[in-house]
């Protein structure tokens, strides 16, 4: 059987008197592209960081196979954090150069320039650089050692739509490569649109697992919507939480939409631009992150 890429086993991290991560448990097959989702002070960036070794904690963190920090030693783990930085006073190229000849193996340079995008920014002064060019260079400096295992901390906070979609197409060409890839975001139509699995963080512990699709079905409700008629009653319809109106357009939260569809068209009532839907992502995940992490049931949790 081989070893999972990343296997995350009663994972704590505390600070004083507060936990941050919970028993966490996380196993991520090879070849996986994991989005980590959930609030601020949810431990996505705290777990990142203990499994990259930078913060005490209690509980087992293997990589490939081995712990983690022999793992990172030997340059099998790249990492992207929110808040990394770059050496002042140097050029791009530098301190590709320096980070390159630390590993025992390197992505060739011209192929890495390539892969990240940075063409003609080597000669440039890291000072000089946009955010967006910053962390394009961060991403190359986390790709040097070639690492099958990637982690990534808010990757595009500072992209552009242009260059956050160039860089999704990056991830995407490294994972059909057979890199995994383990992200933490706020963007949550990024997770939806480019991860394989999507796991949920609230209060330190994984409260869904699964895919976009698996997160977003679990979750109760669906929002129903039409164009009524000015003083159209619509008290008393089955299963409905809350009521919108944004001018003539109607928007039903329920938690039972075939009742609700049933009982609007009892009476022959027509609905111009009807739509119904299920929970976004990001409806999904305020309400999983919002319930009690103790009480919440992980969908999905059988990996």
């Amino acid at each position: 059987m081989t070893e999972p890429a990343l296997d995350v086993s009663g994972l704590t991290v505390r600070y004083g008197g507060t936990t941050a991560v919970d028993g966490l448990d996380l196993r991520i097959p090879r070849g996986e592209t994991v989005a980590l989702l959930g609030p601020n002070g949810a431990g996505k960036s705290t777990t990142v960081n203990a499994v990259l070794g930078l913060v005490p904690h209690a509980g087992r963190v293997r990589v490939l196979g081995r712990p983690a920090a022999e793992a990172v030693r030997a340059g099998d783990v790249g990492a992207m954090l929110q808040h990394g930085g770059l050496p002042g006073e140097a050029r791009v190229g530098e301190v590709l150069d320096l980070v390159r000849r630390s590993f025992p193996r390197s992505w060739p340079l011209d192929d890495l320039v390539v892969t990240t995008g940075i063409e003609g920014l080597l000669r440039r002064p890291v000072e000089d650089l946009s955010g967006g060019q910053r962390q394009r260079v961060l991403l190359a400096i986390a790709l040097a050692g070639r690492p099958p295992l990637l982690l990534l901390d808010e990757p595009t906070s500072a992209m552009d739509v242009e260059g956050r979609r160039a860089f999704w197409t990056t991830m995407r060409g490294l994972a059909e490569g057979g890199t995994t890839v383990v992200f933490a975001t706020h963007h949550l139509e990024e997770a939806d649109a480019v991860a394989d699995r999507v796991v949920v963080v609230a209060g330190g512990r994984v409260v869904a697992d699964g895919s976009a699709a698996q997160v977003k079905a679990g979750t109760s409700g669906s929002t129903v919507s039409f164009t009524a008629e000015p003083g159209t009653c619509l008290d008393g319809l089955p299963g409905v939480t809350a009521v919108v109106r944004r001018g003539r357009t109607v928007e039903l939260s329920t938690a039972e939409p075939e009742q609700t569809l049933r009982a609007l068209l009892a009476d022959g009532r027509r609905l111009p631009g009807l739509q119904v839907r299920g929970a976004s992502l990001e409806e999904a995940v305020l309400t999983l992150t919002t319930a009690s992490p103790i009480t919440a049931s992980p969908i999905g949790a059988d990996r």
